[in-house]
């Protein structure tokens, strides 16, 4: 199990476009890091930057304690797994997954055994004698793992391996990685676009956008603790609710939120929690609500409740996404906008002065598109963040 650490690093084309920017980071020895971002956000340069594939422009680089910014990418012990498999079509599932170990000239008893024991992790042992045009896009990528299992190496690297199966598929292999990473103890670092397999996966979560480190924590931490607006928008599905807020005195030494027409009181025990809102008392602020933190109040009750008009619902059997509009402005930073529909499923935001919520309703709600319902808000649970710099307070 490797260490890598990154000090530093950037990555500059001729052109004088930055990929990369100014990127620390380090990967625990054994850790399952996933690295996500929507496209074009140097998630893959990062990787193959790891790889020796491309140069780094600034910083160092270091695997095992040891620089390898100069090193070639066959010196540096990594094995990658690539979003196309790089499945050699004219040998069989054995030969594929011991090339490398043929290349490094083991003796052949030695080689069959590694890949004997891949097969069995992997559960390809029917499937050997097999040449790729006769497996299933799951069955490929188990022999692309294969193959970096078998090199035994200190590092993996995993560039979007999931990205051309199907839903169902994804699924499974999510899992099935997961449980091999964990089986082999390797120090893997897997970048995608996809928070869903960013969430389930990793140990921990790197938010990366415009070349830029965003956040780095467990899923849960992501989820509930967003750093910036950016990670807020991105992590969750459907994302997170945010508009603007004004925090007013509401008497008795009490303060309330301002949205639109709608006022929330803003409890005392969560100002004590958050002390630095204290600062942003007769100011404006971005309110963020997860769709979670709404309920039907037929339901459910608790919390402040608000008088909405249901204009759009979605039963998913499970949850019921129903969608309303308040009178406020809605927050979405410019790099929120640059996000593809299949990289965080936004809620439509609505027109310049008012913000359509989406919420998550229990599936026994009975709201109707078109007819009024009572909400109630777990306003304990909001997330509030500077206007002008777009960090949580």
């Amino acid at each position: 199990m490797s260490h890598v650490v990154f000090n530093s690093v950037g990555k500059q084309y001729p052109n004088g476009f930055e990929a990369v920017k100014d990127l620390s980071l380090e990967i625990a020895p054994g850790e399952f890091l996933v690295m996500v971002g929507p496209s074009g956000c140097g998630k893959s340069t990062t990787l193959r930057m790891i790889a020796g594939l491309e140069d780094i422009t600034a910083g160092e680089i270091k695997i095992g304690g040891r620089v390898v910014n100069d090193l070639p990418p066959k010196d540096r012990d990594i094995a990658m797994v690539f979003q196309n498999y790089a499945l050699y079509p004219h040998m069989s599932v054995a030969d594929n997954i011991g090339f490398a170990l043929k290349l490094a000239k083991l003796p052949k008893a030695e080689i069959k055994s590694r890949v004997d024991n891949a097969a069995r992790i992997l559960e390809l042992d029917e499937l050997l004698d097999r040449k790729p045009a006769k497996l299933s896009g799951g069955q490929r990528q188990r022999v692309a793992m294969g193959r970096a299992i078998v090199r035994r190496p200190q590092l993996f690297l995993l560039d979007e391996p999931l990205s051309n199966l199907d839903a169902k598929l994804r699924v499974q292999m999510r899992g099935e990685i997961t449980e091999l990473q964990r089986e082999v103890g390797v120090t893997t670092f897997y970048v995608t676009h996809d928070q869903v397999e960013a969430m389930t996966m990793a140990d921990r979560v790197a938010v990366i956008n415009r070349g830029v480190l965003q956040q780095v924590a467990p899923p849960q931490t992501l989820f509930d603790e967003p750093e910036n607006l950016f990670v807020a928008a991105f992590i969750g599905s459907p994302s997170m609710n945010l508009m603007e807020a004004t925090i007013e005195p509401a008497g008795d030494d009490s303060w309330k939120l301002v949205l639109g027409s709608q006022e929330l009181a803003l409890p005392d025990s969560l100002i004590d929690r958050r002390p630095a809102l204290r600062s942003y008392f007769n100011r404006t602020v971005v309110l963020g609500l997860r769709p979670k933190d709404f309920e039907d109040a037929a339901i459910d009750s608790t919390g402040h409740t608000i008088d909405v008009e249901i204009s759009n619902t979605e039963a998913l059997g499970y949850e019921v996404i129903a969608y309303f509009t308040l009178d406020a402005k809605p927050v979405v930073s410019e790099d929120a906008l640059d996000l593809d529909a299949d990289e965080a499923i936004a809620a439509p935001v609505g027109d310049g002065n008012s913000t359509i919520i989406a919420a998550r309703f229990d599936p026994r709600t009975r709201v109707r598109v078109g007819h009024s319902a009572k909400v109630a808000i777990n306003i304990d649970n909001a997330h509030f963040f500077d206007l002008e710099s777009g960090l949580a307070i």
